[in-house]
């Protein structure tokens, strides 16, 4: 009698679909964390010990000493499509292959980036809470007079998927004057599809009614708006950030908001999150919400299975859907 092979082992690093941990044991031997409990980074170690793939999220950092404690691991498929918490030299180096969730999230997160820029312009949170805590007595001519969005001045930082999806619906949508700024300037065929023109950065922060974030996290990109750049910015401008936590300084931005020197800002992520820089807390003129800016069912099923997907393919089948490396060909521990 022939005894098949033992199925290969992989980690779910947080609680996930059912349904994705159905298929996903159809192919492995899954250990999961569905408690979602907070693992320190010891513990995550231990976790992968034996372990030859792991689904993460944007939360669990796979770093040079995880890896060299890890031996075994040959995957990480994070369920994002940033990956920042990644360290992608040393998992080439390590041979490991890494994947994000591109695609899928994009329109979606499209739409919310629109959603906090129109909460934030049309100051929707302030004006909420004034509601509850029972200030509203009566109408005046002034009362919580936000900046329009349809024909404004929408300036994009980052034009890369989602991005552009944020473009169509301000040019297309609002018949917003759409500018932009990017690592290098998009051809002329989908700048004319975004409605939307490149600008150096100076020149968009100086313009733009509605500044808009969406570049891809890196020590190149820490702090991209810092206290020089909100100086740039008009006094009447407002400035959003779907990207990453450290994109903005959050407590320059906090000065500024509270001296007034921007209008309002709306964040989806921090720096340090899920802490907030205490002082955000305390100035009235900004939306903040929990990263929540993919947080659809449709959208996180469909990332959850193509982080799944991402792990069937190069553990059982040896190719590769969304690749964010080329590992070396290094002979990991079996």
């Amino acid at each position: 009698m022939s005894i098949s092979a033992a199925k290969p082992r992989i980690l779910v690093a947080r609680a996930l679909f059912p349904e994705v941990l159905d298929f996903l044991s159809q192919h492995f031997d899954v250990e999961s964390n569905q408690a979602d409990a907070a693992w320190s980074a010891e513990q995550l170690i231990d976790k992968l010990q034996g372990k030859v793939g792991v689904l993460s999220t944007g939360g669990e950092r796979i770093s040079a000493a995880l890896l060299a404690a890890c031996p075994q691991l040959r995957i990480c498929a994070n369920m994002a499509v940033g990956f920042n918490n990644f360290d992608l030299d040393a998992m080439t180096a390590a041979g490991v292959q890494g994947t994000n969730a591109p695609d899928v999230l994009t329109e979606t997160t499209a739409d919310f980036g629109f959603a906090l820029l129109m909460a934030t312009a049309r100051r929707v949170t302030e004006s909420e809470h004034y509601l509850r805590a029972g200030h509203w007595t009566r109408w005046s001519y002034d009362m919580f007079c936000g900046s329009d969005i349809h024909s404004a001045t929408l300036g994009i930082i980052g034009m890369g998927r989602i991005g552009q999806a944020i473009a169509r619906r301000g040019a297309l949508g609002f018949g917003m004057q759409v500018i932009y700024h990017n690592r290098s300037r998009l051809d002329a065929a989908t700048e004319a599809a975004c409605g939307a023109r490149y600008v150096d950065k100076t020149t968009l922060l100086q313009t733009a009614d509605h500044v808009l974030l969406v570049v891809p996290y890196s020590t190149a990109s820490h702090h991209t708006i810092g206290a020089a750049e909100l100086a740039q910015m008009k006094p009447t401008a407002t400035l959003i950030n779907i990207a990453r936590g450290g994109i903005v300084d959050d407590a320059a931005l906090a000065v500024a908001l509270r001296e007034r020197r921007i209008a309002a800002a709306g964040l989806d992520v921090f720096e340090g999150e899920p802490k907030v820089h205490p002082d955000l807390l305390t100035v009235s003129n900004v939306v903040l919400t929990p990263h929540i800016a993919s947080a659809t069912l449709r959208t996180r099923r469909a990332m959850a299975q193509l982080a799944a997907d991402n792990l069937v393919d190069f553990l059982v089948h040896g190719k590769v859907r969304t690749p964010i490396n080329t590992p070396q060909p290094v002979a990991r521990s079996t």
